[in-house]
């Protein structure tokens, strides 16, 4: 077994809460309550809480989901949480009919994980701009009230 394999193990409490989420995300997507089924259910990202921020749950689940016409469809699930204070909260959820779908859900939540930075140059760029349009304000205001 590789050495940054991490094997988590959550609390029976938990995984029934996850669970009832999934359920409702399958109400959500217009799926029977009584006949669908959740078949996996697997956490893929857990950023622990620190003292400087929050903590992130990304859980997936796949199930077959069952629609008013007796149609059963292959579902492809994700439920997100943010960790405050030790409680889990829900942020999101989503039922997506393949799993790439599902994967672009992924690279936003990565994306939004990520911090700003002022070292990049577009924010940098951003910040340029604003200065300048508040300093030719600045310079507008005065010159009116010099005129006036």
């Amino acid at each position: 077994m590789s050495s940054d394999l991490q094997v988590l193990r959550f609390t029976e409490a938990t995984i029934r809460q996850v669970r009832l989420d999934c359920n409702r995300a399958m109400i959500r997507a217009r799926f029977c309550p009584e006949r669908s089924e959740i078949l996996q259910l697997r956490c893929v990202d857990n950023r622990v809480e620190t003292e400087t921020e929050f903590g992130n749950q990304l859980w997936y689940f796949e199930g077959v989901g069952v629609d008013e016409l007796d149609r059963r469809h292959a579902v492809f699930g994700v439920v997100e949480y943010s960790t405050q204070y030790g409680l889990n909260e829900l942020v999101e959820d989503g039922v997506f009919p393949n799993e790439n779908q599902r994967d672009r859900y992924r690279s936003v939540y990565e994306r939004e994980a990520q911090r700003p930075d002022w070292g990049h140059p577009a924010h940098r760029l951003l910040a340029s701009g604003i200065i300048a349009v508040s300093a030719l304000w600045l310079g507008f205001l005065m010159l009116k009230s010099i005129m006036a």
